[in-house]
């Protein structure tokens, strides 16, 4: 599904796009402000992006230039409600796609978006996505569950076997296949990165393997697929969960032969692939369900590293938070924010569904809205504060006993239960006293003890007795 950025400090614009692209079936995320939109394409590459002209802070010319220079073949759209001459040709100018002078009609406008998706995949057939290896990021992590994945790079540095990562959105798979390209003996050789459920299904068998002028309306001329500009290098599929049947047959093929066609093609092409694959989902499930082949599943399911939640390796938020938010001062030439203590401990007791890219965006987030050079909790997105406090009132209270014992454990804390068992005591205890006006013997049968150990254990925590009108009645 394609995805479609709309940045406008007007919330009536950005809600009537989002409406009308969602029942377009194209994702959207919006914008207020240019600079976290510019930020945030640093990591990740919309299909096009629809922009106000004149807005707070960065304009939308200022984001035009910017977001061309990084990716020339990325349409961006410019609005604006002060349509002009030097707007309009300002605009074109710069690069923009096109200019949409307000207001407009909505569906000339999602025509419009339309048509700037299909430019954009169009490029994106024709250009190769080679990643240069050296400005890969080292993974961070001393978690027990992340030394496994580090062992398993290890092991396999000096192999070419075919590697399958499972994981959630957002723990870092594609991070992993590039540190095992890095780390092999095809380390000189391309690294080409596909996902396929970021491409239209007609268009990924031409993807993977290219196709011959002619084969199809469209094609003006021979193109090299995935597979030939990966060749003595490393083949990256991510979500293959989301590969067709069909492919997936043509995939099986290539593995079991080292050769396939174009499409249109008659002569077969031989190749000398590395195939990394990755996905979110339970292959094995896919399998059963007979959405995915059995016998791809065990071509690809040579090696398989798992790669944890975050919420599972929570030692290692610290170390992860302190990266961010250095790598976002650097990216905005900026100070680099400080994080008090409870801030830290907070966002590490938090369950991060989005994982290690939320946590990522979280503090760039942090690094552009934070007032001051400390951040406080108070400070932090508002979504994050509300989702604590979704779980400390659902009465879940295992699982906020789970996060408390994870973060002190990572911290190092050992005797944990002298710690933990009389501060829940002394929870209790003051919680039924207050439910029962003080009197002891009515609090003891509600915490179902005897009213003499209610007493002892008030002595042995040092809780203020006070006065309690039932002492006589014993």
């Amino acid at each position: 599904m394609s995805t479609v950025w709309i940045i406008d400090d007007d919330k009536s614009i950005r809600w009537v796009l989002e409406k009308a692209l969602q029942q377009a079936n194209i994702t959207t995320r919006v914008f207020e402000q240019a600079e976290p939109a510019l930020v945030q394409l640093r990591r990740e590459h919309p299909d096009a992006i629809i922009s106000d002209i004149r807005m707070p802070g960065m304009d939308g010319l200022t984001l035009l230039k910017h977001a061309t220079e990084a990716h020339p073949d990325l349409p961006v759209i410019i609005m604006t409600a002060h349509s002009d001459l030097e707007s309009a040709v300002s605009s074109y100018r710069s690069g923009a796609f096109e200019y949409l002078p307000k207001p407009f009609d909505v569906d000339e406008a999602v025509s419009l978006i339309q048509r700037a998706i299909a430019h954009f995949a169009e490029l994106s057939a024709q250009t190769p996505a080679i990643i240069d290896d050296s400005q890969t990021p080292e993974i961070i992590g001393e978690a027990p569950a992340m030394q496994e994945v580090f062992r398993a790079i290890g092991r396999l540095s000096q192999s070419n076997i075919t590697v399958l990562i499972n994981g959630e959105s957002g723990t870092g798979k594609e991070l992993v296949a590039h540190a095992l390209h890095k780390h092999s003996p095809r380390s000189a050789e391309p690294f080409i990165a596909l996902n396929m459920a970021a491409i239209p299904k007609d268009l990924i068998e031409s993807e993977l393997f290219g196709h011959e002028k002619g084969s199809f309306t469209g094609a003006g001329g021979q193109r090299r697929g995935r597979f030939e500009q990966a060749n003595n290098g490393t083949l990256f599929l991510d979500e293959i969960g989301d590969m067709p049947s069909d492919t997936q047959t043509r995939l099986l093929r290539v593995l079991a032969d080292g050769e396939f066609y174009r499409v249109g093609g008659t002569a077969p092409v031989k190749v000398n692939v590395r195939i990394i694959a990755a996905t979110h989902q339970n292959l094995e499930t896919l399998v059963k369900e007979g959405r995915f082949r059995e016998d791809l599943f065990h071509r690809l399911n040579v090696i398989r590293i798992h790669l944890p939640r975050l919420a599972d390796r929570r030692e290692d938020i610290p170390k992860l938070l302190t990266h961010f938010l250095k790598r976002a001062a650097e990216e905005l030439e900026v100070e680099v924010k400080q994080l008090r203590t409870e801030t830290e401990e907070f966002l590490s007791s938090l369950d991060w569904p989005g994982n290690v890219r939320q946590l990522e965006n979280t503090c760039r987030w942090i690094t552009v809205m934070a007032s001051g050079r400390e951040v406080l909790v108070s400070d932090l997105p508002p979504e994050l504060l509300d989702q604590q406090t979704s779980v400390a009132t659902s009465g879940n209270w295992e699982q906020s006993l789970r996060y408390w014992a994870d973060q002190q454990l990572g911290n190092g804390t050992d005797h944990l239960l002298d710690t933990a068992v009389p501060i829940f005591e002394r929870i209790m205890i003051e919680t039924a006293l207050k439910h029962t006006a003080g009197r002891r013997r009515d609090a003891a049968n509600l915490l179902g003890w005897g009213r003499n150990t209610l007493t002892r254990k008030i002595k042995e925590l040092n809780m203020d007795s006070g006065s309690d009108d039932e002492d006589s009645d014993d």
